[in-house]
C-alpha cells in the first residue's frame, strides 16, 4: 500500500498526534520508529510502490529508496508491528495547517486483510478528536486510493502522477464495496 507522498509541505499547523507505542485488541501495535528502521522502511517502500511507479514510467531503483531516506523522521514515523513482526509504517506530520499522511506502507502479505483500515481508523480518530484535516497523495491508478476513499478522503487536486486527497475532521467513512 502506498500513498505516493514524500517530503511535501512545511512543518506548520497543528502538532501531529504522538502515535507512540500502542497496542490494539486485534493484535497489532505501533511503536516509534528509530534510525535503525530506515533501511527496512526504504526497502518496503520500494517493494510496495514498484508496480505503480513502473506503470507510470517513474520507477527508479535508487530514487524510490532515497526519497524515503531524505524525508525520514523518527519524530513523525511509527512502525506497525503484528506480534514481533514488522508489518509496515506510517509517517504523519504537521504541514500546511493539516496533518500529512506522508508514508503509509504495509508489507505485501499484510495487505487486503483489514490491517490498513484499522491503522488508518486509529489515526483518523485522533485527527477528529483534535479537529484536524488529514491530507495525502496517492499515485494515479493505485489500489490504495479505494482505502482512502472508504475512510472519507476525497480528491482535492490531481496531476499526471499524483492524486492529492483530503479528509476533513469528522468525515464519514463509507462501507466497503464488498460488505
Amino acid at each position: 500500500m502506498d500513498n505516493g507522498a514524500a517530503g511535501h509541505g512545511t512543518r506548520s499547523g497543528g502538532e501531529a498526534p504522538g502515535l507512540g507505542t500502542s497496542a490494539h485488541p486485534t493484535g497489532w501495535a505501533l511503536r516509534p520508529a528509530t534510525v535503525a528502521d530506515i533501511e527496512v522502511i526504504a526497502e518496503l517502500r520500494a517493494t510496495v510502490m514498484r508496480a505503480d511507479l513502473e506503470r507510470l514510467g517513474r520507477y527508479d531503483e535508487h530514487r524510490v529508496r532515497q526519497r524515503l531516506r531524505d524525508s525520514f523522521s523518527t519524530r513523525h514515523t511509527s512502525v506497525i508491528m503484528t506480534g514481533r513482526e514488522f508489518a509496515g509504517c506510517l509517517t504523519l506530520r504537521p504541514a500546511e495547517g493539516r496533518w500529512w499522511l506522508e508514508h503509509f506502507y504495509l508489507a505485501p502479505h499484510r495487505q487486503g486483510l483489514g490491517l490498513g483500515s484499522e491503522v488508518l481508523r486509529t489515526v483518523l480518530e485522533r485527527a477528529d478528536a483534535q479537529g484536524m484535516t488529514v491530507g495525502l497523495n496517492v499515485l494515479q491508478g493505485s489500489a490504495a486510493r479505494r482505502l482512502y476513499e472508504r475512510h472519507g478522503f476525497v480528491m482535492e487536486t490531481q496531476d499526471p502522477v499524483d492524486v492529492h486527497m483530503v479528509r476533513p475532521p469528522g468525515a464519514r467513512a463509507s462501507a466497503p464495496a464488498n460488505a
